[in-house]
């Protein structure tokens, strides 16, 4: 990294604009088809208006049923397959010789296709094979180590009460916003030693580095590219201050790691967004899925306050049931076949988390939250193999400790209106959930 990447205009190369097929590509207007009866071949589930409006449910249903690895071919995209079942994905994501991230991790273009003009692919370390993925993975893990996280938990649970305790009783309010972007804010800012009083600014570049274009977040791909621009800009400033005098923060780790100090601009920007996203929409989602689900499982909510002690695993399921990333590609380094399909060299696969973990082979009931569901740690959200969340106990350690002093505070917790939901295929949460919060009796 060097002072060249402090303006735009003294890029060597264009800062890349994000555009891919997707979300955009599968526009669904007008009524939404009948799962059950729309021609098999028709269904293709990368579509952010079934998952906005919730309504993908059922076509996951049917391709579990009669199609678990289903084909789709576009103009954009080209050949990929949808994984469905639990035991594909997991089948796939543990396999890392024949089924490479290193061509990206959502849908993309071909990899033998001509980009758009200015449609350059960030690098980042979940989107790489071994060794690469192996020693930038390493750099950075040493954050969330166990004596780490140790240290980080009482200062998690100082933030969450001061939190818990600012919220307005007996008034409506979005707890998306004062509560499950507020937390993992902070968390990220610690993470990453970020100037506190512009904690905001993150979550912000999480959303626009994952928003469909036009959809509410960013109009277009030129003001995500000027909003990612401002990204790297200020993480370029921080870059240099910790290179001068690292501390124990991520992007000190970066700055001064054997495998990370000469990093490219575009690959700091890639890791950057990476840590990001990964310490904001997992957590983040699974704070307000968590609070909805025990609405619509108000039983489940009566067995959790009678006990306590099934928050941890209470965690699992909710992370399960809310499978806050929907999917992760992968691409077939040669031709293969997978459970009766034909794979070819080059396609992408899309490994269908919230699928999986909807499979009636693996988890009985599983529409259902239930707190003390034996196998909720078999869940697919954090992925297996190499690339398993790196974060996962931090993500898991927050949850447990926002619903111990969410009893602590409150009798209820009560979802006043169907939430508003983001509007992507890729991360499955929530930007509205207004709520009103009834006080334990003194």
């Amino acid at each position: 990294m060097s002072e060249a990447v402090s303006t735009p205009e003294n890029q060597a190369e264009p800062i890349p604009n994000f555009k891919r097929p997707g979300d955009g590509e599968n526009l669904i207007t007008g009524e939404i088809p009948d799962p059950l009866t729309i021609p098999l071949e028709s269904i293709n589930p990368v579509s952010a208006r079934l998952f906005s409006e919730d309504q993908h449910w059922d076509f996951f249903k049917r391709l579990r049923d009669e199609d678990p690895i289903h084909f789709n071919e576009t103009e954009l995209a080209g050949r990929f397959w949808s994984l469905t079942r639990y035991e594909d994905i997991k089948k796939v994501d543990s396999d890392h010789q024949n089924f490479s991230s290193a061509h990206g991790i959502t849908l993309g273009f071909p990899i033998d296709a001509e980009l758009p003009e200015g449609a350059l692919n960030v690098s980042m370390f979940i989107a790489m094979d071994p060794p690469t993925h192996d020693v930038q993975r390493k750099t950075v893990s040493p954050v969330v180590a166990p004596s780490n996280l140790a240290n980080l938990e009482s200062l998690i649970r100082e933030r969450t009460g001061n939190v818990l305790d600012s919220l307005p009783v007996n008034t409506p309010f979005n707890w998306v916003d004062l509560v499950s972007i507020e937390l993992t804010t902070q968390m990220l800012a610690t993470l990453f030693d970020f100037p506190f009083e512009d904690r905001r600014k993150l979550t912000r570049w999480s959303d626009v580095a994952t928003a469909v274009p036009g959809a509410g977040v960013v109009e277009t791909e030129e003001q995500r590219r000027a909003e990612l621009i401002e990204c790297l800009q200020y993480f370029t400033q921080l870059w240099e201050a910790r290179k001068a005098n690292p501390g124990s923060d991520l992007v000190s780790m970066l700055a001064v790691g054997e495998e990370t100090k000469n990093m490219e601009p575009l690959e700091f920007l890639g890791n950057l967004i990476l840590l990001i996203v990964g310490g904001n929409d997992t957590t983040r989602n699974s704070m307000s899925g968590g609070v909805y689900a025990l609405n619509k499982f108000p039983e489940e909510f009566a067995k959790l306050k009678a006990n306590p002690t099934l928050i941890p695993n209470m965690v699992a399921e909710i992370i399960r049931w809310q499978t806050p990333l929907a999917y992760m590609r992968r691409t077939a380094n040669e031709d293969i076949e997978l459970s009766g399909k034909s794979i070819k060299a080059g396609d992408q696969l899309l490994m269908w988390y919230v699928s999986g973990n909807r499979d009636e082979t693996v988890f009985e009931r599983p529409n259902d939250l239930v707190i003390d569901r034996a196998n909720a740690r078999a869940h697919l959200s954090f992925g297996f193999g190499i690339h398993r969340c790196m974060g996962n106990r931090l993500a898991e350690m927050q949850l447990r400790i926002l619903w111990e002093e969410i009893l602590k505070r409150f009798d209820d917790v009560k979802v006043l209106a169907e939430p508003e939901r983001t509007y992507s295929s890729f991360v499955k949460g929530y930007t509205d959930m207004m709520v009103t919060l009834t006080p334990k009796a003194s």
